[in-house]
């Protein structure tokens, strides 16, 4: 795991060596362990390749396995962010062919990969990775990211060349990238809470989309998509709920058991759930010693999971760490956190894992997580209901939802937001437009209202949905795995565990389990009111039967009672003040109303006033300015 930076810019442009090691070294807190740089040129002289690397040293941690790793008497040069986790079985093919290795590192079996097979060795890769690989064969760089977008990649095209890196900080800080504040995006972050690639909050930077290449050559970007999570195409063939049951067990123990695979001390973060400690427990299987677990808490005890973790920990004797949270270090760090991940915080459990993966950077460089088991085994809450969504809708007409059913609900008491997300989700025929009832965004008519007439504005009107989804259920995993995840769960993983200088490994998150699990039909996933069924009963016998049992919570931070309390002053100076940023740009009438709402308990907006405190908390820390003609008109 590590940071890379770089620019391909017409040479008699190129900022020069200085300024490739300064801005590289913004992204220290990737790599602590090293730094190296290069500048390269084309074969015509006509443009300079720089390639800046920071390294944070897992397999092969001797000085082989340095970046930028240069191969075949200079002919191929790569830096690379993340891991290839069957490197091991690739080697082996590659030295059957010929090939012969100096190092141990996953980095040389890329590049040899790349040389015999060309382009479609990413196709072969078991990993997370982002990397950027020149080729004087053909003077082309390769830009490559995995199929699901766990490790970033940004790109800024400049006057005379283009800027990349695996943070948006060093880029803006490039001479000629356009660090301006992307007005388009604002319709969207407030629909979705997130901003959907390639998109993001500065003018002149986009994602390189999860399971694509781009090829540079003699001027010129050309973007490919090499994947496409199988849920999109694959028809369900698994008739044996039994044999699928197995089929999950095997193929999950494999991809735990290759994801050990470190030269470094590991452990794994464990949060009491199901996922995390099904990982801890493979993990123990084929552990020499005590597993290294970590887990965070707060002072709340209604919002901490630690006692669970404490019992998992306990039943698989690992080495345990606990973190409590408390409210003043949240506050304190929540700066430190939007200027890591360089968008706003949509998720206030980011703080936490930063906090956490800084904690744990004394005992370790990489950690197992339980990421990605709810989007491809349906795991939320949202999945149950998806998967009856049709029956509902077609027993209840919409007259009766909406006239009678939904103001009924509208009128539970404060605490009851879950059960008023539901009635809500249940009654909206677009698909679109539920996705975002269930992850908290507003609605369009609040959303237009929020922002009144707009010059720059820009709304996707469709949610990622394949054409040819079988069902309710399979649709919403799929806009799940190809934008919940990429654009953010996975980009806090990635930016607030590396700001503590660790490295996540996400063992649901493998291709051969994704192709496993599009192969169930909806009935396996969901059974009676509970997901991850197929997981659940594999891991009968190892995860204790309470956790097994376990409602799921989710990892939930006192926000509401937070801003209700002793950090209402904070979100009036945020929303209210005439400081505020973001109230030039939104119908401040509107803002204080929903401010009030939720400070007298009339209206639970816990959601809403995170995405907005978050998205002037961003504007303050980049000290980016709206501009005049976004200011809200009625």
């Amino acid at each position: 795991m590590c940071g890379i930076f770089g620019w391909i810019i017409r040479s008699e442009q190129c900022p020069g060596p200085d300024k490739l090691k300064s801005l590289t070294d913004l992204l220290l807190h990737r790599g602590p362990d090293g730094g190296n740089y290069e500048i390269r040129h084309t074969n015509d002289d006509r443009f300079s390749i720089a390639f800046g690397h920071r390294r944070l040293s897992i397999i092969d941690m001797s000085a082989n396995g340095a970046q930028p790793m240069r191969m075949y008497d200079g002919r191929i040069s790569i830096i690379f962010n993340g891991e290839i986790y069957n490197y091991i079985e690739l080697r082996q093919e590659l030295e059957a062919l010929g090939e012969v290795f100096a190092t141990s590192s996953d980095t040389e079996v890329l590049i040899s990969a790349y040389k015999v097979w060309g382009q479609e060795a990413i196709r072969r890769f078991r990993g997370m990775f982002a990397f950027a690989l020149h080729d004087r064969k053909d003077d082309s760089v390769l830009f490559a990211r995995d199929p699901f977008g766990k490790k970033p990649l940004f790109l800024a095209e400049r006057p005379g060349g283009i800027v990349f890196g695996s943070e948006i900080l060093p880029i803006i800080e490039a001479p000629g990238v356009d660090r301006s504040f992307n007005a388009h995006v604002l319709d969207d972050y407030l629909l979705d809470r997130y901003v959907p690639g390639p998109d993001t909050f500065f003018a002149g930077v986009r994602k390189l989309p999860p399971g694509s290449m781009a090829v540079w050559r003699a001027g010129r970007i050309e973007t490919t998509q090499y994947y496409t999570p199988p849920i999109a195409t694959t028809v369900p063939d698994l008739t044996d709920y039994a044999e699928a049951v197995q089929l999950f067990r095997e193929a999950f123990d494999d991809s735990v058991r290759i994801r050990m695979r470190s030269d470094a001390p590991f452990g794994a973060f464990l949060s009491g759930g199901l996922d995390s400690s099904a990982t801890v427990g493979v993990m123990a299987r084929y552990s020499a010693g005590p597993v290294r677990t970590f887990s965070v808490g707060f002072e709340e005890t209604a919002f901490s999971e630690l006692r669970h973790c404490r019992y998992v920990a306990d039943t698989f004797a690992t080495r345990h760490h606990e973190l409590v949270v408390t409210q003043d270090s949240f506050f304190r760090n929540w700066e430190a956190a939007i200027l890591h991940r360089g968008a706003p915080v949509s998720e206030a459990s980011d703080i936490p894992i930063m906090l956490l993966s800084q904690a744990a950077s004394a005992e370790v460089k990489m950690v197992l997580t339980g990421e990605g088991a709810d989007e491809f085994f349906a795991g939320y809450p949202k999945h149950v209901a998806e998967h009856y969504l049709s029956s509902y809708q077609r027993i209840v007409p919409s007259g009766l939802h909406d006239g009678l059913l939904r103001p009924a609900v509208d009128r539970l008491p404060y605490g009851m937001r879950r059960l008023k997300v539901l009635a809500k989700a249940l009654g909206e025929r677009n698909p679109a437009d539920r996705v975002r009832i269930w992850f908290g965004g507003l609605s369009r008519d609040d959303k237009d209202a929020l922002l009144g007439v707009r010059k720059h504005g820009r709304e996707r009107h469709d949610a990622p949905f394949p054409s040819g989804a079988s069902s309710n259920l399979r649709r919403s995993q799929y806009f799940d795995q190809v934008s919940w995840l990429p654009d953010n769960t996975l980009e806090r993983n990635d930016r607030m565990m590396m700001a503590g200088s660790i490295e996540g490994r996400m063992p649901f998150m493998d291709t051969q389990l994704a192709q496993l699990a599009a192969r169930m039909p909806d009935n396996f996933l969901v059974r009676g009111f509970r997901g991850k069924s197929v997981v659940r009963k594999a891991m009968e016998g190892l995860v204790p039967a309470r956790i097994l049992r376990r409602r799921k919570n989710g990892f939930r931070v006192p926000i509401n009672e937070w801003f209700r309390t002793t950090q209402r002053d904070l979100v009036r100076d945020l929303l209210v003040s005439e400081s505020s940023r973001i109230r030039r740009i939104l119908n401040g009438e509107l803002v204080d109303r929903i401010v009030s709402e939720h400070m007298q308990s009339q209206v639970n907006h816990e959601r809403m006033l995170w995405s907005l405190c978050n998205l002037e908390q961003f504007l303050r820390a980049y000290r980016l300015e709206p501009e005049a003609e976004l200011r809200w008109t009625p």
